[in-house]
């Protein structure tokens, strides 16, 4: 197995996005920035647990307007939280129903200075708040300030990545292409869809990927009719074609791309569906540059799929953000026009049903640089593989 990249960041990756951060406040004028899921956590924190598949206990870091952040957390985190470069953590023996955090929270809020009297939150679009709602009524009444949603302005934040956080996502996304490369070896006509993708992700996590929360699989007589179900039992049959879609994750970083093949044979309607998503692919790529769009990048693969006689595109987007989560903002679609800047992370994901109830679905991933793009995948063949 190849040399693993080292993991963690330092901290100057943490103060450079606190700093940047801090700077959307002053223009934004909010005091604090409070932060309730995983992702914004970990990513303003360093904060790194699988403790947050339990529901029962509610977590929170405040962004102040100047200094570092303040981690409000359950007495059981505080000894991971004091490994990160967080200073100041104030903890509560949760779970504890009747003042689950609150009441500390709202004081750690109300001893900043007001400048502005408001507080950020994630209220907006493609956001949540992990707490229950009347928490969240309980705390706004206890807070003199005004909440206000910051959700777009974190995400657009995100969503440039540093050269160390795209180092994470091109060593996850050679770690899932050494998995998909030993499919062709062992799966056969008689194998399940399950079967499968159990060998795959043992692959995965032997090649490195600390785990694999996302395979799904679809298949059928020359094609397939959904890339979100499965794996299922269904055996592969001659004339089937398999596609498996997966995010890995290797030091909280995310793969997501795709692969296609058939057993056996393959109809030329269904190997021309291949080409055309795959030379989407390429044209998507091409579109990919500093000072495009999203809509752009749509444009130009959703043009090469129309060329070919696309009936349609059931998925709603082609492509879309990758980094902390599988997916993230933007996405690509004929309204989205997020302009493109260099550190952007993203997936090229053309589908298309090229017949009714099948579906072509082919994913790269790829990363905006100074003067265009760079593959952070190993591209998949230009042509359909057959497995005899």
């Amino acid at each position: 197995m190849s040399a693993l990249s080292p993991r963690g960041f330092e901290v100057s990756e943490f103060e450079a996005r606190t700093a940047r951060l801090q700077k959307i406040m002053h223009e934004k004028q909010v005091d604090a920035v409070m932060f309730t899921t995983e992702p914004n956590v970990r990513y303003f924190s360093g904060f790194f647990t699988q403790f947050w598949h339990s529901p029962t206990r509610p977590w929170f870091l405040i962004v102040p307007l100047e200094g570092m952040p303040i981690a409000v957390i359950p007495e059981i985190g505080a000894t991971g939280m004091v490994a990160t470069w967080v200073e100041d953590i104030r903890t509560w023996p949760a779970p504890r129903p009747e003042d689950d955090g609150i009441s500390l929270l709202a004081a750690a809020l109300n001893e900043l200075p007001k400048k502005y009297g408001r507080i950020g939150a994630t209220m907006g679009i493609e956001s949540y708040l992990r707490m229950p709602i009347n928490n969240f009524l309980k705390l706004r009444d206890e807070v003199s300030s005004e909440f206000v949603d910051v959700a777009l302005e974190v995400h657009n934040l995100r969503m440039v990545k540093s050269p160390a956080e795209i180092a994470k996502t091109r060593e996850i996304c050679r770690i899932t292409n050494k998995a998909f490369d030993l499919i062709p070896t062992y799966a056969k006509v008689g194998m399940t869809e399950r079967e499968i993708c159990k060998q795959f992700r043992i692959d995965m996590l032997t090649a490195g990927a600390d785990e694999c929360p996302y395979i799904i699989a679809g298949s059928g007589p020359d094609g397939y009719d959904s890339i979100i179900m499965g794996p299922t039992d269904r055996v592969l049959n001659d004339g089937d074609v398999l596609i498996i879609d997966t995010g890995a994750v290797r030091d909280g970083y995310f793969s997501d791309f795709d692969r296609n093949w058939a057993f056996g044979s393959a109809s030329e309607e269904t190997l021309a569906a291949y080409r055309a998503t795959y030379e989407a692919t390429t044209a998507g790529f091409a579109a990919a540059k500093p000072g495009n769009t999203t809509t752009d990048i749509y444009n130009a693969m959703w043009s090469v799929l129309e060329a070919a006689g696309a009936l349609g595109n059931d998925v709603g987007r082609i492509g879309h953000g990758l980094g902390m989560e599988l997916t993230e903002r933007p996405s690509h679609t004929a309204t989205d026009n997020t302009l493109l800047l260099p550190g952007m992370v993203l997936t090229l994901e053309p589908g298309m049903n090229y017949a009714p109830g099948k579906q072509m679905v082919h994913e790269e991933n790829i990363v905006i640089t100074e003067d265009g793009a760079e593959w952070l995948t190993e591209r998949a063949a230009p042509e359909m593989i057959i497995i005899k």
